[in-house]
């Protein structure tokens, strides 16, 4: 089977050393195996997606001297397809309109005296809204509600063979655990489709074999499983690797005030260096 990876930033700011390590990540599994490697850009967030960030993720790879085949997926030219997903998983029963606010969240959670977290140390949602009767749910959308998206999990999981596995590279299958997701949001009041839809349909479209990423999304896989086995999707295998850190041991990252790819080039960097710098042997 060919080889095909990718690397997808979103284009909310300038690309660091950690996007950097990701892309050439991608990009050597690829070429080292004769595959292809892909460009994607995740911009479905119209708050934060910046047009000149884009442009500059094109004109940073290139510099660093890393190609991609075929042309640059755009994710916000096709928010029909991500709507015609979730319509079908609506037509199933699947999902359901969510109406809280933040703060209606949290005092649920509050009131609750044990409330289960997620994977990423959060308290789960508790289901106030799947549970709603269904003229009140009804009245609600036709008054143009703000509301988001929600996968009923229980739901998804009795409408899938069980039990969910992945291929994890260095530890073959790997077991997935969805349910500690709870009720996952898979489309934003604020936003036409989560980042787990869009990702994991993309990765299908595409057709995407190996996901290379960082394992700080390695708990997302379990999700994104559960979305394969649902809709039909091939399962690709992947790859999470160590997060690159600063001298302190923190994580590189854009809050972080991370060097910038450009701050680099203005610096007097080479391409050749700065690849020879993010190797494995580096």
């Amino acid at each position: 089977m060919e080889i095909v990876t990718r690397f997808a930033p979103s284009p909310t700011g300038y690309l660091h050393l950690g996007h950097a390590f990701a892309a050439l990540t991608a990009w050597r599994r690829a070429r080292e195996a004769g595959g292809r490697f892909l460009l994607r850009l995740e911009d479905i967030d119209p708050g934060r997606c910046r047009a000149e960030f884009a442009a500059a993720i094109e004109e940073d790879l290139a510099w660093l001297g890393l190609d991609w085949d075929g042309a640059v997926r755009v994710q916000s030219a096709h928010l029909p397809d991500y709507r015609a997903v979730l319509d079908g998983l609506a037509g199933r029963g699947l999902v359901y309109p969510c109406f809280c606010t933040r703060a209606d969240i949290a005092r649920e959670v509050a009131a609750s005296a044990a409330a289960p977290h997620g994977p990423d140390g959060a308290p789960l949602y508790p289901g106030t809204c799947r549970r709603l009767p269904a003229a009140v749910r009804a009245a609600r959308l036709a008054a143009g509600a703000p509301h988001a998206l929600r996968l009923d999990m229980a739901r998804a999981l009795a409408a899938v063979p069980a039990p969910l596995s992945c291929e994890e590279a260095g530890e073959g299958r790997v077991h997935c655990d969805p349910a500690r997701f709870g009720d996952a949001v898979l489309a934003r009041k604020d936003a036409p489709a989560s980042y787990h839809l869009c990702v994991t349909h993309d990765d299908a479209v595409q057709g995407v074999t190996l996901v290379t990423r960082g394992v700080d999304l390695r708990p997302a896989t379990d999700l994104h499983r559960l979305l394969q086995a649902l809709l039909g999707w091939p399962t690709p295998r992947y790859a999470h690797h160590a997060l690159l850190t600063d001298a302190a041991g923190r994580r590189l990252a854009k809050r972080d005030q991370a060097a910038t790819l450009r701050e680099l080039r203005a610096a007097g960097m080479a391409p050749a260096e700065l690849r020879a710098r993010l190797s494995p042997a580096g």
